[in-house]
């Protein structure tokens, strides 16, 4: 896919990757063999209509590619940029065997751009009222997708988002560059547009609580509130001024535009030497956010090896491409800081990898006598992150793990009656795309309960708990 060279687009927030063309789409449209049994749709989390679309597609019929897509996707134009194909539906694609797979990804993207650029909305067919009430609680790529199948499904839906704006981590987590807020803001419209209600600064477990919202008419909740909760590497020095969970540090630029200061009144810390601790998507994201804010220099620390990385290899290469530095089997042990508590320097460790661990990657270990010392100005923990405990200590009905994900069974139940969850809230910090998986599998389930009766049988199972 065309995109920005990485001189131009390191001092920039514009979008990297520009999209495909209308003869690249139409080429690599060709190249799809329309199986008869398509493995690509099995390896697509909500179950994208993957060669019915591309083969609309490929005949020039825009409107039916877009309906294609949206009949099980109402978020195209996100997960055609941040939906990681490459090991979902792109991986299963029979092409992939001798050569490349078809580019599924970056046709969704070329066929939700297109539906823009029309300046209307296509929309599904929904289904006649049903005269039931459902909360959303949360906007992110799970809310959104259980909403829009439940608004679809002629249900009355309402969304509570704490913020002030809608998307979750599609907005304060995931960078301009990568994922244009207007994209978000159009597939929200979307949302919206088919039934569901959007409530913005809506705060549930402190306005409202989970029991309040099926007190006050509402028939079903669904908990999509992800996993915004920063960790941490427990190390001395972790609280010097100028090191940023990475939670904090995306959010202040994203959602509240610090790239833009002082036309956004939002400060956040320029640092001229920057080190990025984690190997995620995260810590990819962060890492050139802090490049585009004007970093001399930018380290990416990590304590496996570049074959261990979770971070999608696109993304990898690009920070690659912008200059970029890893530093792999390495990991911080302290930091250290000046006479005005604000962090100078980080000690690190050498790294050797050992046995693989519950993950299937091999665990590091220090080597012994291999510390030193190496200056910083700021610093960002990319880690991993655990839900914000805020609903969860409010309702002691709602089952928890130790991790503090919220227990639900195959069917997403939480251990309350008519309380389902999904997302990042469930499984911990993951993809876009699973948590959409996991907002339409609760939404057909909550279709279902409602109904054939809400008396007619517990929303919990043990068995699947």
């Amino acid at each position: 896919m065309p995109k920005q060279s990485p001189k131009e687009r390191r001092s920039n927030f514009q979008e990297v990757a520009l999209g495909y063309s209308r003869q690249q789409a139409e080429e690599e449209a060709s190249r799809c063999i329309q199986c008869k049994r398509p493995k690509c749709v099995q390896g697509c989390p909500v179950g994208v209509e993957i060669p019915a679309f591309i083969r609309a597609l490929r005949e020039q019929d825009m409107l039916e590619a877009v309906l294609a897509l949206k009949r099980k996707n109402s978020l195209p134009g996100v997960c055609g940029r941040v939906c990681p194909q490459e090991v979902q539906c792109e991986k299963a694609c029979v092409l992939g065997k001798r050569g490349a797979p078809v580019a599924i990804g970056r046709l969704e993207r070329y066929v939700a751009d297109w539906e823009r650029a029309q300046e209307r909305c296509i929309r599904c067919e929904t289904l006649p009222p049903t005269g039931k009430k459902v909360a959303v609680v949360g906007s992110g790529p799970a809310g959104l997708t259980c909403a829009a199948d439940l608004a679809r499904m002629g249900h009355q839906v309402s969304i509570f988002e704490a913020l002030h704006k809608a998307g979750g981590v599609l907005v304060y987590g995931i960078p301009e560059f990568r994922l244009p807020k207007s994209i978000v803001e159009s597939e929200v419209d979307y949302v919206c547009s088919i039934g569901a209600e959007l409530k913005l600064d809506a705060v549930v477990g402190r306005q409202v609580g989970v029991k309040e919202l099926l007190q006050d008419g509402y028939d079903a909740v669904f908990l999509g509130i992800g996993a915004g909760a920063p960790r941490f590497l427990g190390v001395p020095g972790e609280s010097l001024a100028g090191i940023y969970s990475a939670n904090e540090y995306l959010t202040r630029v994203n959602l509240m535009k610090a790239y833009k200061f002082p036309e956004y009144d939002t400060p956040v810390r320029r640092g001229k030497k920057v080190v990025v601790v984690g190997g995620g998507n995260v810590a990819m994201d962060a890492a050139r956010c802090a490049l585009r804010l004007g970093a001399d220099e930018v380290h990416v620390v990590y304590r496996r090896s570049r074959e261990e990385m979770p971070a999608r290899l696109e993304e990898v290469e690009n920070a690659m491409e912008e200059g970029i530095v890893f530093d792999f089997l390495t990991n911080p042990t302290r930091f250290l800081g000046d006479e005005r508590g604000m962090v100078k320097a980080m000690e690190v460790v050498e790294m050797e990898l050992g046995e693989p661990d519950a993950s299937g990657r091999r665990s590091p270990k220090a080597k012994k006598g291999s510390e030193s010392v190496v200056d910083v100005d700021t610093v960002i923990i990319a880690v991993g992150t655990m839900p914000n405990p805020l609903i969860a200590s409010l309702t002691p009905e709602l089952k928890t793990t130790r991790s503090g994900t919220l227990v639900v069974d195959e069917r997403y139940r939480t251990s309350m009656e008519g309380v389902w969850a999904g997302g990042d809230i469930t499984s911990g910090g993951a993809t876009v795309i699973s948590a959409m998986g996991a907002g339409k599998a609760a939404a057909r389930d909550i279709d279902e309960w409602l109904r054939r009766g809400k008396d007619s049988g517990s929303a919990w199972c043990d068995a699947g708990a």
